[in-house]
């Protein structure tokens, strides 16, 4: 288990290629690589993601270790930045390396719904508008809920 929460920017193809080199013996890996988004009125100049050091990689660990517990798992990746981001940069990714396809693809799903709705990060979208702290969505909470 990989677990990085770093500013540095990241290259989704080679984390790729190196936690698949480094899971033998399993059928499947299922990657999963999230980046910045424009707004819907296309004004967004930058995220701005604050958390707070070793509690955070806590945290994701502690839910990358229940992952593992629930499916089949050989391996488990969790990336994901902080700091200042623009629209396109690479936020986030998760991968899981598991015998089989299904174990692979929930755990995927499972890990990303928490990062999106649990993981300890704050969010603040710069807009040419002002700055705004990225509310809590009812549907990232229903995700959630499915586990």
């Amino acid at each position: 288990m990989r677990i990085v929460v770093d500013a540095a920017v990241f290259d989704p193809g080679a984390e790729l290629n190196g936690f698949s080199a480094g899971v033998s013996g399993m059928g499947a890996v299922v990657s999963f690589s999230g980046i910045v988004r424009q707004s819907e009125a296309g004004d967004l100049e930058a995220m701005e993601i604050e958390h707070y050091p070793g509690m955070t990689e806590r945290a994701i660990g502690k839910i990358a270790e229940e992952a593992q517990a629930r499916w089949s798992l050989g391996d488990v990746l969790v990336i994901h930045r902080y700091g200042r981001l623009v629209p396109g940069d690479p936020i986030m990714m998760v991968a899981t390396a598991a015998p089989h396809r299904k174990d692979a693809f929930e755990a995927a799903e499972f890990l990303m719904d928490y990062l999106k709705s649990r993981a300890p990060f704050w969010k603040k979208e710069q807009t040419r508008g002002g700055a705004d702290w990225v509310a809590a969505r009812d549907e990232d909470e229903t995700a959630l809920s499915r586990w």
